[in-house]
């Protein structure tokens, strides 16, 4: 996510708030990157997860998660769903500590905390860094870089990224100081040659991890291990006098990164994973060692050797009930699957979880279950080379309370079971989807058609979802969005008088990026009349859905009619924001920079519209789903209406100023009521109004989104006073409530059904296959672009959240401006 911070503008008038109270719509099955899992090691059933960009999630008894971070990510606080590492007192099972911030380095203005709740994440107290924390940073999957001293728990160690070296606390998590006397500060930078600085910065310490056998002094630990991202000198450190001084290990391996650093107190030994590597997405090569704490003495005892050792390691977790009995996990065996391995004799040998019998057959130990998230099965694991357990394995662990119970997390998801040792005796092990609660997907549009699908959603790496009815929005789906299956869709627009018919855009070059659906996104087809080099962007689907006009991220804006190839319209910047009249077939309108633009003529030209008095910056573009011609803009000077077609407009109020996305939904009665992500009487929130921008109220509340200019909205087309809010890193919030207002917009009421109605005098895109499945739905909102108006010459430039390099990508390779292109791993770079 870019971050973009407006100026906080606070008005005279008091807040109005609205009892509204927010739930996660489901997809139960996460959606993303989970580094890392942690036990509590003295009471029974603590655990908790951290997600790059999704927060801190607590585990309960059913396997399920509670979120625990939203109440501390308000728009100004948005980088704290960013972990960067976690800790807890072993002493005390309600103490968590995280070090929270999204990134190091301009895309995350403020600096990290050390954050500490003292109730199990209930509430939080802030320790405030003199630096940046980068919990969505290369590396972010090794650790954990925070711990607690488990014989003082006033005392906390932090190994920070960015060349600042190692820090301590010793009042409990209220301030933290620099340890002089720790000098590596880790050398390692991912890609020296990235100038954003996100590849480029200095990875510095890895984990630190206290020796809980050794003995105390002046009432601390005194044996305490450091990790640093240092392939070249040392990258393994111990204190043996509490942290006074610090040495490198003697004998220990060399050429790769330590990953993972697990104690077993009973075995005295560490079992530590390597890497050639920072991870998450990277790793050829690697190595799994144990150190004896008695004898100072290293073993290799790396599962595999030769041609099997395509991978490095990650995730490790050792029995505390069973000393000697563990488990590792390759970091990215990217095919055929992932990889596990398993000892009862401290390493000596090992057994995995697969194994060729005869090429390509194999013998999978294991079986595979997903009830908590079904759509995962024709997504993932029916897909063709697709990793069925996983891949990013940074973080493995072993319940130390139950030798059966394990749980890992993958790029995708939180696996794991109840039966592990039977991997001893029968060899095979019960493995299901466990990330009920965790909603992690980054959301790039939503949109609720009035009488038709509730909610479309479409999200970055898991494609998108259809919800059918509002009564669906708890239940996850069976499917995602297939056949096409885009990696990230960008955008979802409907037909408002054939609600049924439904496109929707891809952002990867190579292949058709354009789906039709003909059942409201139940199944979808191939548009044909895409190129495979037009990708990205954002899309405008006609009223009577004959034609579709594309923002696309490689070619400029185009235009489609009657499922033919796609040509460049004539008059509006590459890039432009776009929407359709929703009731009439002719109009199509656009925004860029400060110019508001309309088509007549079914999208084919558009030309310069009504003047926005006063705004120098166009963010949002929606029209009314009922009423021809009614059009909202939101800009950084308030939202605008145009009740001519965009002919002319009237600025709707001065109460709510930078304005970001606007959304429509069906209010009490037959009115609609307005939603704003802005800068109101409250701050920076989400503002709701039943009188059409003359009063707004306070929706939002307690409830954090995250920065509110990345995340999408939408108004439910069918339930009275219900809106959605997608984010950039927890999914989709949705909640229900009234607006009082003094008048009403318009007042065309609408149906839960999904209609099938086309115009007679035209002929839909969508694809007729009548194939019945139960559907996700997914929108990506429209973004604004900050750069000067051009011409609409289609130019090579991948958009917002867009891929823009990679080995073996021939897309285009610069950002739509005010973005970056950044790299991600070697076979991914993306534009933020």
């Amino acid at each position: 996510m870019r971050p973009f911070h407006a100026l906080l503008l606070l008005l005279a008038a008091a807040p109005i708030e609205a009892a509204f109270s927010w739930a996660n719509v489901v997809t139960g099955g996460g959606g993303g990157f989970i580094p890392s899992i942690v036990f509590h090691p003295k009471t029974q059933g603590v655990a908790y997860a951290r997600a790059d960009i999704g927060g801190l999630y607590k585990l309960n008894s059913d396997d399920s998660w509670t979120p625990i971070t939203d109440g501390i990510t308000q728009d100004a606080t948005w980088h704290n769903w960013g972990a960067d590492a976690l800790a807890l007192d072993p002493q005390n099972s309600d103490v968590v500590y995280a070090a929270l911030g999204m990134y190091t380095n301009s895309w995350d203005p403020n600096n990290g905390c050390i954050a500490k709740s003292t109730n199990q994440g209930s509430t939080w107290t802030f320790s405030n860094l003199t630096f940046k924390v980068g919990g969505n940073m290369p590396g972010r999957g090794t650790g954990e870089r925070l711990a607690v001293d488990p014989a003082n728990s006033n005392i906390i160690y932090f190994g920070a990224r960015s060349g600042h070296g190692l820090w301590r606390s010793t009042d409990g998590g209220a301030t933290f100081s620099n340890v002089t006397s720790f000098t590596n500060t880790g050398s390692y930078r991912q890609t020296p040659s990235d100038t954003s600085g996100y590849g480029s910065d200095i990875m510095g310490l890895l984990f630190v991890t206290f020796d809980s056998t050794s003995s105390t002094i002046n009432g601390a630990t005194s044996r305490i291990f450091v990790g640093v991202a240092d392939n070249i000198t040392a990258s393994v450190y111990e204190s043996t006098d509490a942290g006074t001084t610090w040495k490198p290990l003697a004998g220990q391996p060399a050429a790769f990164f330590p990953h993972k650093c697990r104690l077993q107190s009973t075995e005295k030994a560490l079992y530590l994973t390597y890497s050639n590597g920072i991870g998450p997405y990277d790793g050829t090569s690697g190595s799994v060692w144990r150190y004896d704490l008695t004898t100072s003495a290293w073993k290799d005892i790396t599962p595999v050797s030769g041609s099997n050792l395509y991978f490095g390691f990650g995730g490790i977790g050792v029995d505390m009930l069973k000393p000697g009995y563990l488990v590792v996990a390759a970091l990215n065996s990217w095919w055929p699957n992932a990889q596990i391995y398993r000892s009862n004799n401290s390493g000596s040998t090992w057994t995995p979880i697969w194994e060729w019998s005869s090429y390509p057959a194999m013998n999978n130990y294991y079986s595979l279950s997903t009830p908590n998230a079904p759509w995962i099965v024709p997504g993932f694991w029916d897909v063709t080379n697709d990793e069925d357990l996983g891949w990013m394995i940074e973080s493995l662990e072993i319940d130390p309370f139950d030798s059966n119970h394990w749980l890992y997390g993958t790029g995708l998801t939180v696996m794991g079971g109840h039966d592990l040792t039977n991997w001893d005796t029968i060899h095979n092990v019960s493995l299901s989807t466990l990330a009920k609660g965790i909603e992690e997907m980054a959301v790039t549009t939503l949109v609720s058609v009035p009488g038709g699908s509730e909610l479309l959603v479409a999200v970055g790496d898991d494609s998108g979802f259809t919800y059918l009815s509002s009564s669906s929005l708890g239940t996850p789906p069976s499917t995602n969005w297939l056949n096409p299956g885009f990696t990230t869709s960008t955008d979802v627009d409907y037909a408002g008088l054939a609600v049924a018919d439904v496109v929707r855009s891809g952002n990867s070059a190579g292949t058709q990026q354009l789906a039709v659906s003909s059942n409201g996104g139940g199944t979808w087809s191939i548009d044909y009349g895409a190129s495979t080099s037009e990708y990205g962007g954002t899309l405008a689907y006609s009223a009577s859905g004959d034609t579709v006009v594309w923002s696309t991220a490689s070619q400029g804006v185009l235009r489609s009619q009657y499922t033919g190839s796609f040509a460049s319209v004539t008059g509006l910047p590459a890039t432009a924001i776009i929407a359709s009249d929703k009731q009439n077939d002719n109009y199509f309108y656009g925004g860029y920079a400060s110019t508001f633009y309309v088509s007549s003529n079914n999208g084919q030209t558009f030309a310069a519209g009504g003047t926005l008095s006063g705004a120098t910056q166009v963010n949002d573009v929606i029209v009314h789903p009922k009423i021809a011609g009614e059009v909202y803009v939101s800009t950084n000077a308030g939202i605008y209406l145009s009740t001519n077609f965009g002919s002319s407009f009237t600025l709707l109020t001065s109460a709510l100023t930078n304005v970001y996305h606007i959304a429509l939904g069906v209010g009490s009665g037959s009115t609609w009521n307005l939603y704003a992500f802005g800068t109101g009487s409250a701050g920076n929130k989400l503002y709701g109004s039943a009188d059409n921008g003359n009063t707004w109220t306070d929706i939002q509340g307690t409830q954090g989104f995250g920065s509110i200019a990345g995340c999408s909205l939408a108004g439910s087309g069918n339930v009275a006073g219900q809106v959605y809010v997608g984010t950039n890193g927890r999914g989709v919030f949705y909640a229900q409530g009234t607006i009082t207002g003094s008048s009403s917009g318009g007042s065309t009421t609408t149906s839960s059904s999904v209609s099938t109605h086309a115009s007679s005098s035209t002929t839909s895109r969508a694809s007729s296959s009548t194939i019945t499945t139960t559907p996700t739905t997914l929108k990506t909102s429209t973004h604004s672009s900050t750069a000067s108006s051009s011409t609409s010459t289609a130019t090579c430039t991948a958009s917002h959240y867009s891929q823009c390099g990679g080995l073996t990508y021939t897309g285009c390779t610069q950002c739509a401006t005010g973005y970056t292109c950044v790299f991600s791993n070697s076979y991914y770079s993306q534009c933020l």
